[in-house]
């Protein structure tokens, strides 16, 4: 089982919820953090001491107060411990459920499994964490299968997560037309570009470009 585990988490009953239900885990060392920067400057210590994490188990959102931080997301916290750490293994435990940002966290193998806050979800993270254990691969909980296949029919490249980047910033379609080209994209004329905004809006069901906006939104595509 894992040896050495760290807990992101801002909220103090979640937190002590997590350390109770792993408390069978009688070799385990459990630590915590409230900020996504503490828990950084966490796995960076124990790298220096040669006693690494094995572990991290972390929430995506933080209540921002008066502490100053780099980091304000556990999107952010995991992007930069993989980037010290690669190797360690990571359960994302969190109320948000926007299957398209989970699907891919998981794509670019940043996490190894997701867990949705809720009633008995203590005994499902206890679950995942033996399945990641046991095969050092993905875990998706069951109750959340049917969601991530939906997440995961969306087919939609690079180019359009930028579109839609760029429609949400205000700019118009001549504006994103530019940029494309400026960045040597072969669809960059204005032409295409609206071709790209009616594939996403029929891809989608949307009225318009507002409501194609707010729906990527809602699913964690922008």
């Amino acid at each position: 089982m894992f040896k050495k585990v760290l807990i992101a988490e801002d909220i103090d009953t979640i937190s002590f919820g997590i350390v109770t239900a792993l408390a069978e885990y009688s070799d385990m060392e459990i630590n915590h953090a409230k900020y996504c920067d503490d828990a950084l400057l966490k796995i960076k210590k124990a790298l220096q001491e040669n006693n690494p994490y094995d572990l991290l188990i972390s929430d995506l959102s933080f209540k921002a107060d008066h502490t100053k931080n780099t980091l304000h997301s556990g999107e952010e916290l995991v992007e930069a411990v993989k980037n010290i750490q690669p190797e360690i293994h990571i359960i994302v435990y969190s109320i948000e459920d926007r299957m398209a940002k989970i699907k891919k966290m998981f794509d670019n193998n940043l996490i190894n499994a997701y867990v949705s806050k809720g009633r008995n979800s203590t005994q499902e993270l206890k679950k995942a964490i033996e399945n990641v254990y046991a095969n050092d691969g993905k875990y998706v909980p069951e109750n959340l299968q049917s969601m991530f296949r939906e997440a995961s029919v969306f087919e939609i490249e690079a180019q359009d997560i930028e579109l839609l980047n760029l429609l949400a910033k205000g700019c118009s379609q001549e504006e994103i037309s530019v940029h494309f080209r400026n960045k040597n994209y072969s669809s960059a004329s204005p032409s295409s570009v609206e071709k790209r905004i009616n594939k996403l809006k029929i891809h989608f069901n949307s009225r318009n470009i507002t409501h194609l906006i707010s729906q990527t939104k809602d699913i964690g595509l922008i």
